[in-house]
């Protein structure tokens, strides 16, 4: 069994958005409050995160997290990788060193936004001990294999992941045809879709529902949504198994 707890289930702003008074920024239903996209699998005894977003310590305090063993990354924006400093407490907490997994452009841009990581500065502060590994083709991590998802981000080509029968991909436009054959057999997936309406590097809900139609996974659940979507009555609009997803949702998948 794997489980699954979305630790965020926001775009690059968040919900509510700062500044704005809409109906779903100023809504009491909790599942409006949307952290930045991230999500935390237990495969057995360990821990891996899906991105570092902008607010993981808070997500982290919020669900309990208190083992990391590896980060798998999607792609290098802000909203998905800044919360990556906070990965030190987990160093001392284990006393072991991190491995960050995503794709050789993704590590290389990491190396550059975080190069004092690696510098030789004055004690104190503290700063996380990770290394980043390029990774374009599928990997054991856990004793469970990784297989890299290729979808396109606008003009970018990014990472989701799969693992067994889970699989999660955020900020897609689209997913390439044989990215879909690497989803052929799914229990879960979770997707990305920001709003109603189309947008040039996301998908947007029709178009995520149609992916979804296509992949038949027995229950799916949307993420990256923007403060233009209220929870209940965009849920309520959605077929099955399609929901949506929300920060602090668990998720069970089994294995077989």
């Amino acid at each position: 069994m794997t489980q699954v707890i979305m630790l965020g289930s926001g775009t690059s702003q968040g919900v509510p958005v700062i500044g704005c008074h809409c109906p779903v920024c100023t809504s009491d239903d909790p599942r409006n409050r949307r952290t930045r996209a991230s999500v935390y699998l237990k495969l057995g005894p360990c821990g891996v995160v899906i991105d570092t977003a902008t607010e993981f310590r808070l997500q982290c305090t919020a669900n309990g997290i208190e083992r990391l063993d590896a980060v798998l990354f999607t792609h290098a924006h802000a909203d998905h990788v800044h919360g990556l400093d906070d990965v030190r407490q987990f160093n001392t907490l284990q006393g072991a060193r991190i491995p960050c997994y995503g794709s050789p452009e993704t590590m290389r841009t990491l190396a550059q936004k975080f190069d004092y990581f690696f510098a030789e500065t004055q004690a104190g502060g503290g700063k996380p001990d990770v290394e980043f590994i390029g990774v374009e083709a599928p990997f054991e991590l856990c004793g469970r294999e990784v297989v890299p998802l290729p979808v396109r981000h606008g003009e970018l080509l990014i990472y989701g992941y799969r693992v067994g029968r889970f699989a999660y991909i955020t900020d897609a436009s689209a997913i390439p045809p044989e990215t879909m054959a690497k989803l052929a057999g799914l229990d879960t997936l979770i997707l990305n879709a920001l709003r109603e309406e189309p947008h040039p590097t996301h998908l947007s809900i029709g178009e995520a529902v149609a992916i979804i139609s296509e992949l038949e996974p027995r229950q799916a659940f949307l993420t990256h949504m923007t403060h233009r979507l209220d929870h209940a009555e965009t849920e309520a609009k959605l077929p099955p198994p399609i929901r949506l997803g929300y920060d602090g949702l668990t998720i069970e998948v089994p294995e077989n």
